[in-house]
């Protein structure tokens, strides 16, 4: 496995730092970039992918007026793992972010550090949630301002219209800005926007000479990272219960009548009962219908928090000359395949929404179909702010999509398949370690590790809500064979011919519901016929 050394980041923080000063950059005038990133946020869950009453008029705006990417995934579906790989461009088992409490290492290059070397002023605001506990300051950002672990909605529990539950690694113990303890105050998503918001104004205040002192020209880098819309889905007061008469219809793979599916592993139908199983779910008798609807609820002030920023930078004039990438870092379940949260390689949990605004850098809208990832987004705005080349970026697994949002060919072929990772935790054992290639072509080939158990194949054209596994079919065996080689000639090309072994932190959720469903038994397949 390959590793940066400090000497090593030293130099390429030096590359960028020469070819900014020597105007090596590709563009002259190199744009703001403001990246907004959502916590388990579905791709489907915005009024311009088709949601049938969630409202989201900023996000329509983005994809409006930008880049829609149709086909949006993360490499690991998981909140630690998919930052870190947002952060290096880099797979989990490159990075060795594979779970939610262990930190990344000092010695891998994060973008934003190379951003901040060829000039650009950078922010960070939010979520930073890598390492459990901590929130000091990290490389790569002038202005630093986060919370320990998943953070809160609401300081007071008292405050919110809508109670919640016991989530793993909450604090209450304000924010830390700039290595400074500060308390919070309100709702969390406001609260987060109104410091993005202080941050833009402080540098508009600058440039026009209003705050004294030097003007500061150089373009910026804001990454504002939400914590919502992390469970447990607390929306604020003012969106509390809109949804509640609003329609919910278990998916068809809720699990509970199994003639709706066919050759579902067993791994699954046990998790049906467990802490990520809709039986069992968050170890408590929840209503999945009106957790849904809170959900939607919660992500309405994440897109008001969208519409302030825009127009924060619309009256300064900055709009359309900054790039706008609007993310979310994983999906969620909500009964499919009789399952919640994420983790697992289904659609419901891999697939994010993905949008981007650029006027000045873009000549027209357009939707790309290509497949893009959450490790393309450091390569992406590296190639925007004219970094591309440097020596970092070949230690990144993505690649820059910039060619795709302008409808030109990409720097080099683009992918045909999107390898996904994910690694068994003792926290959470009920998700096996899960290794799967999603084909442009429509098929999803996926293996499991360290389970007794079967693997997964699926024809997304004719069964996009994977209710029939082919990894049995005779006229698929050929496929089964050479999808299985192309996984390991990906995970050989990448170091990812091991897998990671972390000390025990954290809680172990490992409980059944007494009286709910038993341990089912394996399928036909397995035994032997007489």
């Amino acid at each position: 496995m390959k590793f940066l050394s400090f000497r090593h980041l030293a130099n390429l923080v030096s590359i960028a730092a020469f070819l900014f000063a020597s105007g090596g950059m590709a563009d002259a005038k190199r744009p703001n970039i403001l990246l907004v990133l959502t916590d388990d946020h579905r791709w489907d869950a915005m009024g311009c992918a088709g949601h049938p009453f969630v409202e989201t008029p900023n996000m329509d705006r983005l994809a409006a007026e930008g880049v829609y990417f149709e086909n949006a995934f993360v490499t690991t579906s998981l909140c630690s793992p998919s930052r870190a790989s947002i952060l290096t461009g880099q797979y989990a088992h490159r990075h060795g972010v594979v779970d939610n409490y262990h930190p990344v290492r000092d010695n891998l290059v994060f973008f934003p550090q190379l951003l901040q070397a060829a000039g650009y002023d950078t922010a960070f605001i939010g979520k930073w949630h890598m390492g459990g506990d901590t929130d000091d300051p990290q490389r790569g950002f002038d202005y630093w301002l986060s919370f320990k672990g998943q953070g809160v909605y609401f300081n007071d529990p008292e405050d919110a219209k809508v109670k919640g539950r016991y989530v793993p690694q909450v604090s209450r113990d304000g924010f830390n800005i700039n290595g400074k303890k500060v308390p919070q105050t309100g709702y969390i998503t406001d609260e987060l926007t109104d410091y993005a918001v202080e941050w833009l104004r402080g540098r508009t205040q600058k440039k026009t000479g209003e705050a004294g002192g030097e003007a500061a020209d150089n373009p910026f880098f804001l990454y504002v990272s939400h914590k919502a819309v992390h469970a447990d889905f607390l929306p604020a007061n003012r969106h509390a219960f809109r949804y509640q008469e609003k329609p919910f219809e278990r998916p068809l793979t809720w699990a509970e009548d199994e003639s709706k599916f066919s050759g579902l592993p067993v791994w699954v139908r046990n998790q049906r009962n467990s802490r990520h199983g809709v039986e069992f779910a968050y170890y408590s008798e929840l209503d999945l219908a009106t957790y849904y609807r809170r959900y939607c609820e919660s992500l309405l002030a994440v897109d008001e928090s969208l519409g302030r920023l825009m127009k924060e930078l619309e009256e300064a004039g900055e709009l359309d000359s900054t790039l706008i990438l609007y993310l979310g870092d994983n999906g969620f379940l909500f009964g499919e395949h009789g399952l919640i949260d994420k983790r697992c390689a289904y659609e419901e949990s891999m697939r994010i929404p993905m949008l981007v605004r650029w006027p000045e850098g873009l000549e027209k809208p357009r939707r790309v179909e290509g497949m893009v990832a959450n490790i393309d987004v450091g390569p992406t705005l590296l190639d925007v702010a004219g970094v591309a080349g440097v020596a970092a970026t070949k230690e990144m697994d993505g690649q820059s999509f910039l060619p795709l949002m302008r409808g030109k060919a990409p720097h080099r072929p683009w992918r045909d398949q999107l390898l996904y990772e994910y690694y068994w935790e003792r926290n959470y054992p009920q998700t096996p370690t899960t290794h799967a290639l999603r084909g442009a072509d429509g098929f999803k080939y996926i293996r499991y590790y360290g389970v007794w158990d079967t693997d997964e194949l699926y024809d997304l054209n004719i069964d996009p809500q994977e209710r029939r596994n082919l990894i049995d079919d005779p006229q698929h065996a050929e496929r089964v064979t050479r999808m299985n080689e192309q996984l390991f000639e990906k995970l050989k090309a990448t170091d990812g011919m091991q897998l990671p072994l972390l000390e025990d932190r954290g809680t172990i959720f490992l409980h059944r519901k007494g009286d709910g469903g038993r341990a089912v038994d394996f399928p036909d397949l397995f035994y032997e016929k007489p």
